[in-house]
């Protein structure tokens, strides 16, 4: 299993990142209506780019901020997959599956003691001081504390680990309970990459060489805001599929390919939800869950939350382009000259491709540090047929 403990070329998480206001208007000889309405444009303009993403993305040309009360007015139960028939159910319900992006995952083998166990470790994490949290993880991105004050008193930290550091830092913190969670996690995520590309008609990358995927522990301790309806962390990080487990029953928003949802996973379900990376992998066959589940609150809460996401991802090293279908492979599999055959196999599918292949390390850097990506990242890779 690769590591994505890679040095980048920025060795440190920013404490701050800048955001990007409209341009001023441009002197003319407008009225003092049209640059009032310019004035008004450009307060919206930085207004967008200082709320979460979950809150300021676009549809169309109507913020989801405007169009939330509605979107959301309806809550819904994720399709429901058990692990114990997992190819065979993922492969009969994959149209449902690849339309929304998520399904939330049964009868998996994680006790519910240990991920309550791995929740308690997080919350030491978190109660460590400045000092001790930088002291015994590192500060290389994209791993380490992120800890994220904007001028709105909005306080959020989230922790990246792979599981050598939380092992590393298990022993002093007594965090063994974190670290096995991590693993058991790390197992089913491997087996629904592994069914997903499989009922999709790929071939599993991981199963040829295990490097070729590495997986990342996202922890994220939130406090309610924007009226006490919604919390959670803004970052994106690109990954294959996401492993959110379901410690208590609340509702979630999904910032989807198709829009804003709201769903109610089971208690001690694990909700999976499809990522970027499997969409360029499927050559856009499985729609996309931007970034993690937003947690929602009852309104007049304080309390804060933690919620812990297992992410399928890639080492930074790595190109992501569409994988070629296993029938392709297989119809130009036991020939004379394979390499020929294979050079004319991705030329076959090159043609057809509707993402261009791109750097992984670029990309994750571009989505984690863009704060509010008021359009699909994915867009500037997408070929025009």
């Amino acid at each position: 299993m690769a590591s994505s403990t890679q040095d980048h070329h920025h060795q440190h998480f920013p404490t701050s990142i800048a955001t990007t206001s409209a341009p001023p208007p441009t002197p003319s000889t407008t009225t003092n209506t049209s640059t009032s309405t310019s004035s008004a444009t450009d307060l919206l303009s930085r207004l967008l780019h200082r709320l979460p993403p979950s809150l300021s993305t676009t549809t169309g040309t109507t913020p989801l901020l405007l169009r939330r009360r509605s979107s959301l007015s309806t809550t819904t139960s994720p399709p429901t997959i058990p692990f114990t028939d997992l190819t065979s159910t993922l492969s009969s319900t994959l149209p449902t599956i690849s339309e929304l992006g998520y399904f939330q995952l049964t009868n998996h083998p994680i006790p519910s003691e240990l991920a309550r166990s791995a929740e308690s470790d997080s919350a030491t994490i978190f109660n460590l001081s400045s000092h001790q949290k930088h002291q015994h993880f590192p500060t290389t991105w994209p791993l380490g504390f992120d800890d994220d004050d904007d001028d709105d008193d909005e306080t959020q930290h989230s922790l990246l680990l792979d599981l050598a550091c939380s092992t590393e830092s298990s022993s002093e913190l007594g965090l063994s309970s974190l670290r096995e969670f991590t693993r058991e996690m790390e197992k089913v995520g491997l087996a629904v990459v592994d069914a997903l590309t499989c009922a999709v008609g790929l071939r599993n990358p991981g199963l040829d060489d295990p490097d070729s995927v590495s997986t990342l522990m996202w922890i994220s301790e939130s406090c309610s805001d924007f009226g006490g309806k919604m919390c959670g962390s803004g970052r994106f990080y690109p990954y294959v599929v996401g492993l959110h487990y379901q410690i208590r029953s609340r509702s979630c928003s999904l910032l989807t390919d198709s829009g804003l949802v709201s769903v109610l996973p089971e208690m001690d379900s694990i909700l999976i939800t499809l990522g970027d990376i499997a969409q360029v992998w499927s050559n856009g066959k499985l729609k996309k869950v931007r970034g993690k589940p937003t947690l929602s609150m009852e309104e007049g809460s304080d309390a804060s939350s933690l919620s812990m996401s297992l992410l399928v991802t890639l080492p930074l090293e790595s190109t992501v382009s569409p994988l070629i279908p296993r029938a392709l492979i297989s119809n130009n599999s036991g020939t004379d000259d394979q390499e020929d055959e294979n050079k004319d196999v991705h030329e076959e599918f090159s043609e057809v491709r509707l993402f261009s292949s791109f750097s992984f390390e670029d990309y994750a850097w571009r989505v984690y540090h863009e704060r509010v990506p008021l359009k699909d990242p994915l867009d500037r890779y997408r070929n025009k047929l």
